[in-house]
């Protein structure tokens, strides 16, 4: 192809919070596949935050990402060659690719979307691993009843907001731990949980006890 391929690679290591600073752009050429492989367009990137993580020097759960590496992150993406048994070109695919335009894959860790009436992005935020986080930690491990009280901490983010809307599916009274007026308001207007508690606003047991005068019946940590 005569086309380059964009990419950010991760230039230093953070001091803190992550700055453009420790990232750079580079351009290399696309990739070409060879047989059992195939060629991905990336349309969507994540941005989560293990992420910040893997980008220290130390050990952590997943490997870190070295300097000059291409930035880890969840992709959804299109196949535009493949020689790959199982993929076509045309195929719509979720993988971790990374923070790049294009990819060559063996496969592995690829999955086409299953469902394409939903939108693209849904598959790297509450139908992809944030969902399912979510999904296995609340369904799985806290199983509530219908009418017990769940609360959830970090309750407006990625896997905090999916596990809370379960909850509520399931019949629950629902109960968040977010940081702000702003986000504790997104979480009871717009995902629907009974009620917020702000951790900035002052003590955290007085407020939290006011919320759940009956207890609490199971905890979603994030």
């Amino acid at each position: 192809m005569s086309i380059a391929n964009l990419q950010v690679v991760l230039a230093s290591r953070p001091a803190g919070r992550a700055a453009e600073s420790d990232f750079r752009f580079v351009e290399a050429p696309v990739p070409q596949p060879r047989e059992g492989e195939l060629l991905v367009r990336v349309d969507w990137l994540s941005l989560d935050p293990y992420m910040r993580g893997r980008m220290n020097e130390g050990k952590s759960y997943a490997a870190r990402v070295e300097l000059g590496e291409v930035m880890v992150g969840g992709t959804v993406g299109t196949v535009i060659a493949s020689r790959h048994g199982r993929f076509a070109e045309g195929d719509k695919v979720l993988g971790t690719l990374g923070w790049q335009r294009y990819a060559v894959s063996d496969g592995k860790g690829l999955v086409k979307l299953p469902d394409p009436r939903l939108p693209e992005t849904v598959w790297l935020g509450a139908a992809g691993m944030p969902g399912i986080t979510a999904w296995m930690g609340l369904t799985q491990i806290g199983t509530p009843a219908p009418g017990e009280t769940v609360v959830v901490s970090a309750a407006s983010g990625a896997v905090g907001s999916v596990a809370g809307q379960l909850a509520r599916i399931a019949g629950c009274r629902v109960v968040g731990i977010a940081g702000g007026a702003a986000k504790c308001g997104y979480v009871v207007a717009e995902l629907g949980f009974d009620a917020c508690v702000d951790y900035k606003a002052g003590p955290v047991d007085a407020a939290l006890k006011a919320a759940v005068p009956s207890g609490i019946d199971v905890y979603f940590d994030n």
